[in-house]
Formats: C-alpha cells, sequence, structure tokens
C-alpha cells in the first residue's frame, strides 16, 4: 500500500508540474506573441503618420493592447541618425501569465528608401483625365519600384506594360494580385520580374501635401540663412508668362566643390497648348485635379546681379532632433524656381562635390547633364565609396528643359543679360538653339511634389539620335504622377521620340548619405543588426 500510494503521489507531482509547465509555456508564447503585436501595431502607426519626426515631437507614438489573457505596452522614439538618415525605435513589452511573463521586442528601424515611388502610374491628359504611360519593350530598370493602390473599378493592373520591358529589382504594388472575384491579374507578367513582386503594400505618402510641406518647412528652417533665396519678381519687360528662379552651376575647381548662384532671373515661359502633356496638379482649392503649366523657354538676369560662387561646404549644417545631430550635408532652399546649367562653368557638364540637398518650392528645371564627382564602379555608377550625392525636391515639378525653346535671336530688354544654357559641348552652337548632351545623366534623388520627373515638350522635342535620345538616371524619384519622358512605338512598344529611360537606383542612399530627411514611403524596416528579442526576469 505505501509503495502504491508512493507512485500514485509521484504521477500526480509530475502530471502536476507538466501541466504548470505547460500554463508557462503558453504564457511564454502569449507574452511574446503580444510583444509582437505591439510591434506590428506600432509599424503601422508610422505607415500612417504624414510625417514621423513632427509626429515624435508631439509626443505620439505610444499604446496599449489588450488581449484579456495578456496584454502589450509599445513605444515609437526618435533613436538617432545614420550618416543623415533618421533611424527610429520601436520597444514593445509583451505581457501574460501569473506569474507574470515579459518578452520585450527592441528594434532599431529605418523608413525605407523608395528607388521609383509614384502614386500612379498615370500620365494627365487633361484638367480630370489621365492615360496608362507604359514600361515599353526591352527597357531595363534598376530600381525597385512602388506603385500606390489605384483603387480602380473594375479592377485591372496598376502597373502597365507595352512588349517585355525588364524589372532587375524588387516591385511593390499597394494593390492585390488578384481582383476581388480571385482572378490572377498578374500571372501572364510575372516573368518580367526578375526580384518578384510584393502585393498589398503600406501607402507612399507623396500626394500627401501637409507631408511635402512639413519637410520642405524642416530644411527652410535648418538651412543657413545666407542661402535661403526669395528671388525678386519677375522683370515685366519679359513678356507673359513668366516667373522669377535662381540658376545653380556645379563644378569642380582646385579640387573644391563649388556652385555658382544667380539670384533674381527672369524666365520666358513658353505657353502649353493644345496637344500638351505638361500637366501638373492643381492646388488643394481647385475643382479639377490637374492643370497645364508653362514650360522653361530661357531666361535672363539682371545686368546689376552679380553670381556669388561658394564651396558646397559652405551650405553644410547638420539636422538635429533633440539632442542627436545627423552628419552634415549641405543645404540651398529656394522659394520659388531653380534652373541647374549654365554656360560660366568650365565644364558643360554639372559637376557635383560634396553633399547637397537643395530644395524649392516651385519647379526645378535641369538644363543640362548632373554627374556626381568621385569614383565609379564598373556599370559607371557611382561606387559605394564616393561621399558626394545630389537631393533635388520641387514642391512643383522636377524636368529636363527642351532643347528647341531656346530663341535664334534673344530678344533684348534693358537692364538684362540673357543667359544661355547648353552652347558649350560640341557640336558648337551659339544660336539658334542650345545642344543637351546625348545621353543626358541625372544623378540625383528626387522628390516631386506636384507633378512627375521628366521632359518638357517631349511629344515634339527633337530627337538626336536614331530611334531616341537616352535619359539616364541614377538615384532615387518619388513623384505623384508619372511625368512623359519620350513617346513609344504602339505596335514595337520601342521608343520613338523624346528620350528613352534607362533609371538605375544608386544604393548608397539606403547608407544615409544624403542630406536631410525627403522620404515618404510607408515601409518601415530593420535596420542592420537592430533587433532585439529577450525575456524580462520574473
Amino acid at each position: 500500500m505505501v509503495i502504491i500510494i508512493i507512485l500514485a503521489y509521484g504521477e500526480m507531482m509530475s502530471s502536476y508540474l507538466t501541466q504548470i509547465n505547460a500554463i508557462n509555456a503558453k504564457s511564454q508564447t502569449a507574452s511574446l506573441l503580444a510583444a509582437e503585436a505591439g510591434y506590428e501595431k506600432a509599424l503601422y502607426w508610422m505607415s500612417e503618420q504624414p510625417d514621423i519626426l513632427g509626429s515624435l515631437k508631439a509626443g505620439e507614438g505610444s499604446g496599449v493592447i489588450d488581449f484579456g489573457t495578456s496584454n502589450c505596452e509599445y513605444k515609437v522614439s526618435f533613436h538617432s541618425f545614420m550618416g543623415a538618415r533618421p533611424l527610429f525605435r520601436i520597444r514593445s513589452i509583451g505581457t501574460s501569465g501569473r506569474p507574470v511573463f515579459s518578452r520585450v521586442i527592441d528594434v532599431a528601424v529605418v523608413q525605407e528608401v523608395t528607388g521609383w515611388a509614384m502614386d500612379l502610374c498615370q500620365i494627365p491628359t487633361g484638367t480630370n483625365a489621365t492615360a496608362n504611360v507604359y514600361f515599353g519593350n526591352n527597357e531595363i530598370v534598376e530600381m525597385p519600384i512602388h506603385i500606390n493602390n489605384r483603387n480602380d473599378i473594375p479592377d485591372n493592373i496598376d502597373i502597365n506594360i507595352l512588349g517585355s520591358p525588364l524589372f532587375k529589382r524588387k516591385v511593390y504594388m499597394g494593390e492585390s494580385r488578384t481582383t476581388p472575384g480571385g482572378a490572377d491579374k498578374y500571372a501572364s507578367v510575372m516573368p518580367l520580374f526578375q526580384d518578384g513582386i510584393l502585393f498589398d503594400q503600406p501607402y507612399v505618402r507623396i500626394t500627401d501635401s501637409a507631408a511635402v510641406n512639413s519637410k520642405l518647412n524642416r530644411f527652410r528652417d535648418s538651412t543657413k540663412p545666407a542661402y535661403r533665396f526669395t528671388p525678386d519678381p519677375p522683370n515685366t519687360s519679359v513678356p507673359s508668362p513668366r516667373d522669377s528662379a535662381v540658376q545653380l552651376e556645379f563644378y569642380v575647381q582646385g579640387g573644391t566643390g563649388r556652385v555658382r548662384i544667380t539670384n533674381n532671373c527672369t524666365v520666358k515661359l513658353i505657353s502649353s497648348g493644345f496637344g500638351s502633356v505638361d500637366y501638373m496638379m492643381t492646388p488643394a482649392a481647385s475643382p479639377n485635379p490637374y492643370m497645364l503649366y508653362n514650360i522653361y523657354g530661357y531666361h535672363y538676369k539682371p545686368t546689376t546681379e552679380s553670381s556669388t560662387v561658394i564651396s558646397v561646404t559652405d551650405t553644410y549644417v547638420s539636422q538635429t532632433f533633440g539632442s542627436y545631430s545627423s552628419e552634415p550635408g549641405g543645404q540651398i532652399y529656394v522659394n520659388g524656381n531653380v534652373i541647374i546649367g549654365g554656360d560660366d562653368i568650365p565644364n558643360p557638364d554639372q559637376i557635383v562635390k560634396g553633399k547637397i540637398t537643395i530644395v524649392a518650392t516651385g519647379n526645378i528645371w535641369i538644363a543640362d547633364s548632373i554627374n556626381v564627382d568621385g569614383p565609379r564602379d564598373a556599370d559607371e555608377k557611382p561606387s559605394a565609396d564616393n561621399p558626394n550625392v545630389l537631393g533635388l525636391i520641387a514642391q512643383g515639378i522636377i524636368k529636363v528643359v527642351d532643347p528647341g525653346q531656346s530663341p535664334t535671336s534673344p530678344p533684348s530688354y534693358s537692364g538684362l543679360s540673357y543667359q544661355a544654357i547648353g552652347n558649350r559641348r560640341v557640336p558648337p552652337v551659339t544660336y539658334p538653339g542650345r545642344w543637351l548632351p546625348e545621353p543626358t545623366v541625372v544623378e540625383a534623388a528626387m522628390t516631386i511634389g506636384r507633378g512627375g520627373f521628366g521632359a518638357e515638350n517631349s511629344t515634339t522635342r527633337k530627337v538626336y539620335s536614331s530611334p531616341a535620345d537616352n535619359l539616364i538616371v541614377t538615384g532615387s524619384i518619388a513623384e505623384p504622377i508619372r511625368g512623359r519622358v519620350g513617346g513609344l512605338d504602339a505596335v514595337t512598344g520601342l521608343p520613338s521620340q523624346g528620350y528613352a529611360k534607362q533609371y538605375r537606383m544608386d544604393d548608397r542612399l539606403n547608407e544615409g548619405i544624403l542630406p536631410g530627411d525627403i522620404w515618404f514611403s510607408g515601409r518601415y524596416i530593420p535596420a542592420p543588426a537592430g533587433w532585439k528579442d529577450y525575456r524580462l526576469a520574473n
């Protein structure tokens, strides 16, 4: 009997301990799952913020989730800078059970750098109309692409393809792969996507005017006063339409990166007429979403205006958040339009040496090739150790100018001096015309607030080579609508006018090399070695 009692007691204790261990294991698992839920909720909250830095300054970014038998507390905070790129911290504590088990997920995250992000893979064709713009036959796109969900009815594929372009980087789509009825919209085109597609991705907030304004204001306030420009109203001697601008010319002299600044320029604009595709988004109060805008024709400077030459490093500042400071970089802020290019520098191309971001509340017109200085890889992209980078942010549009708009003989106006662009190259031309390079190269991270990156007057612009000139972009693009670069033949899908696209990602942007926070992605991802997961002692 004694032996039987001892054995029975042992069985009971074993069963009890097994039950306790099972309860504890369940509580530990529940606490971990609660912590993960808090982490996911924090990521979702971050994706919903127009400007995450502004939200954190306002004290937002924390919460509690109660699951009944478990709960979590999460908090989003600013962590530090990774170069010039903001680094955030998510700390989520999940608890469950009696005694209480606590698990912590502590992750340093960064806002994902978008390669080519757009709200619509469409181009405006009227004040209230858009048409598909296509990735053409044989085009090679070496940028990650993100396209927001169009929410169209019926539900069609949101990326427009003609022929067989090749996508060499991952593509992120805001929409689902299937229609509400379960049909696979992407089955026939999936082989074109070399690195695959991720569906149902967070919204890129490039159409959010509050987000754009917040970032522009932060740049304005952190730029040195000497490099904040508001050009004078345009000279009324120049016939309407006209506008004012600041002209910037980048070059290297004596191993130092320099920029020539000419303030108070007057731009002679060319009216956009019937058949034009040069649209931008209208102000929020307008009843129509799009409007034709007047493209760049040519410009003058006052004869009394002296150009100023500075070193790029003169413009350097550090972004700050609380007690944290980023690595320094250059900033020029223009309350108006910007022209990049000219004839007064030693090299016909624009050469950027240093780290600098140009911000314009109006348009940025690119009037030449823009290259960064420094070492290159075998594919001619800036190498990983190249410290030079350019950022361009326009509240309006960023466009390559039309070389055909230069006048045969520029009108003369008292007190104004005509400023030629694109003449210092082979074949040499004075007047008529200007000569943009083939290919035209833009090495920059570009953010466009009210339009798309592209080429002005691309439907009729002169093509200097057959079948089309090449526009090479190495950097990144964020745009609310697509900007037209050139035309595709409807049968072959090959470029037939304007420019053919060659867009490549500058992977250095992932390392926080670019001055300031210009990103609009809703995706936040763990920084390298940024994930910690551990159990708190009871």
